[in-house]
Order: C-alpha cells, then structure tokens, then sequence
C-alpha cells in the first residue's frame, strides 16, 4: 500500500492543536496508508499527543513552527513575513515532496497567497479557486467553485474554474460532470457580459459537458455536478447554505430531543429521517480544495470541529489517491487543443 503523507497546519482555526491534533490521531485509525506531520508548537503538540495516549507513533510526527499567522494578518503581510508560521512551514514540506498535501484551518487569503508562492499555479490557470462537495438531494454531491479564493474574476478565469471543477469531479463520478454557471435566472438572455461570455466559451468547448445557467434554488436539487461563480458569490451562497442548514438541524435537535411524550414518540415514528437528515451537517461537507496549484492544499473551517477537520484530512487523502493536479493539468492541456482548433 502507498504511503501518503500530509502535512497539518495545527496552529490555525479556532481552536489550535486542542482541535487538530485529536483529529490527526482519529485520521491515522481511518486511513491505515496514512502519515501525518504535525506542524506548529511542538511543547503544545506533544502534550496532547501524550494525553491522548499517541505518544511514540511512526505514522505521526511533529515539526516546530515559532509563529502563528493570525486570521486578521493580510496576506501581503503574510507573504513577508511567514519563513517561521506553521501554514508556511507545512505549505514548504509539499513543496519540497516531504508531504503530499497541506491542510489548514488558518486565514484563507495567506493560505491561497502563500500557496502560490510556494507550490505555483499549473500551466494554463491564471487564478486559483477553492472548491467544496455540497449535499443535493439525490445523495449525490455537487461541487461548487471558487469559494472565496477571489472575491472577482473574468470570463477566462470562470471558463478555468469549470475546467477545474469538472475534472475534479469526474474522479468522484461514474458519468461526465453536468457543468453549469449560477446565474440570476435560467434564461440565455438574464445575467451580466461575464456570465454570457463564459458560457459562450463553454458551449463551445466539446470536451466540457455545459447545461446552461442555474439559479441559486436549484444548486442542491441535483441540477448540476459542477457549479461555477466567483467568490464573493459562492462564498456568500456556502455561508448562506451552511447556516440554513444549521438552523434547521438545531431547531429538530431541540424539538426532538425534548424530554416529553411528544418527543419520545417523534424519535420513534421519524428515527430514518433524523438519520438522512444528519447528511445535511456542513461538517461532513467540510475541507475546501484549492485547485490550480501544483500540489494538493485543503482549506478547512476555521471553526471545525475534530470531525470536521477528519473529513477534510479524507479529502486530501482522495486527491493525492487520484492525483487531481496531474487530472486537471490534462484536462487543461485537452481543452487548449480544443481552442485552437
């Protein structure tokens, strides 16, 4: 079995090591292929390894970092003066093939700037996006890009993004991903020059399976494999979707978990439902890809919980298992072939 490695950034998030390390160790049990190098204060790091009884473990080790990049830190200032940050040293040790991939809690505007830096944008893309699986409702997942790596894009960087989410996509599905635009209606003439222009670029693209425009309703409703914006709009749609989300779980928990007779007989009559309606907790869905570098980066919530932080540190383990870069680097030299003819 190939060993793959990841390196942690534990210092950033809400919560530091009290949060990444337990989710490094609850990792390691998941994934038998799998080597974590934790990265960040490594007095602090040792003592919650030891306290969760980890001590002396090959499959994990530790790395020193002296600084933290706080999430109020620009990213400019970020890209001056990171040589010792934990989100740094963990990016370094990809980049130097010490580590397949990189996962972080910390700022995302130092983690995509750094990351650039560092690991570098694939021949042929201009911007780098982050990506994210949402729940639709067939049970099938629809991935949405980018997520906030830039606030604004043009036509040729969206056209990027779809390349991009399509062939990450097409590692998790058995047919050719269904790729859309969200858009402020469903019809040819709605939206601005951006979206018109990109979807021209698209229609004219064989090898990418274009639908058309999509509304904001319809993104969970299985519509689409592959939904494209910029980032201050799906950011907005993710943070919106998330606390709906939430909303509507707290509220069934509270009534549900009332201890009445009411109560008692709804966990009995409705205990199937409870069960699929868990799929719907943002925390399974957490850990965002940052595609168009040459390696592997997973941006985490900062506010993950242990769980949460496991299934992003899966999804780095998918990636590196298919290779997405190389997938995507492909798919783009496919698509510029494509163009020029």
């Amino acid at each position: 079995m190939h060993n793959i490695t990841v390196a942690l950034d534990a210092m950033g998030g809400d919560f530091g090591p009290s949060v990444t390390v337990p989710a490094a160790v609850q990792a390691l049990s998941l994934f038998p292929e799998l080597k974590v190098i934790v990265v960040g204060d490594k007095p602090s790091i040792e003592q919650h390894i030891l306290t969760l009884g980890y001590g002396d473990n090959p499959r994990l080790s530790v790395v020193h970092s002296d600084r933290i990049i706080s999430n109020t830190e620009k990213p400019s200032f970020a890209l001056r003066h990171s040589r010792d940050t934990s989100m740094r040293i963990a990016l370094d040790l990809v980049e130097s093939d010490q580590a397949d991939a990189c996962i972080s809690c910390g700022n995302t505007g130092a983690l995509m700037a750094l990351s650039r830096f560092r690991l570098k944008l694939l021949p042929g893309i201009d911007r780098p996006a982050l990506v994210a699986a949402l729940p639709s409702a067939s049970g099938q997942k629809t991935w949405m890009l980018d997520l906030g790596a830039n606030a604004s894009a043009d036509a040729e960087s969206l056209f990027q993004f779809a390349v991009m989410g399509s062939a990450l996509a097409e590692q998790h599905l058995a047919t050719k991903p269904r790729v859309a635009i969200l858009n402020i209606g469903a019809e040819e003439i709605k939206g601005n020059d951006l979206v018109k222009r990109c979807a021209e670029m698209m229609s004219q693209t064989p090898s990418i399976n274009y639908i058309g425009y999509i509304e904001g309703n319809e993104i969970l409703h299985d519509v689409a494999d592959v939904v494209v914006c910029d980032g201050f709009v799906g950011n907005t749609v993710l943070k919106a979707s998330e606390g709906t989300a939430q909303l509507f779980l707290n509220k069934l928990k509270a009534r549900l978990g009332a201890s009445t007779f009411k109560g008692w007989i709804a966990r009995i009559l409705f205990s199937d439902l409870i069960n699929e309606v868990k799929t719907l907790n943002p925390d399974q869905y957490n850990g965002a890809s940052l595609l168009g570098l040459r390696g592997i980066v997973i941006k985490s919530h900062g506010s993950a919980d242990v769980s949460a932080l496991v299934h992003a540190i899966g999804e780095a383990v998918h990636e590196v298992k298919r290779q997405v870069p190389n997938k995507i680097s492909d798919r783009l030299e496919a698509v510029l072939l494509e163009r020029q003819y």
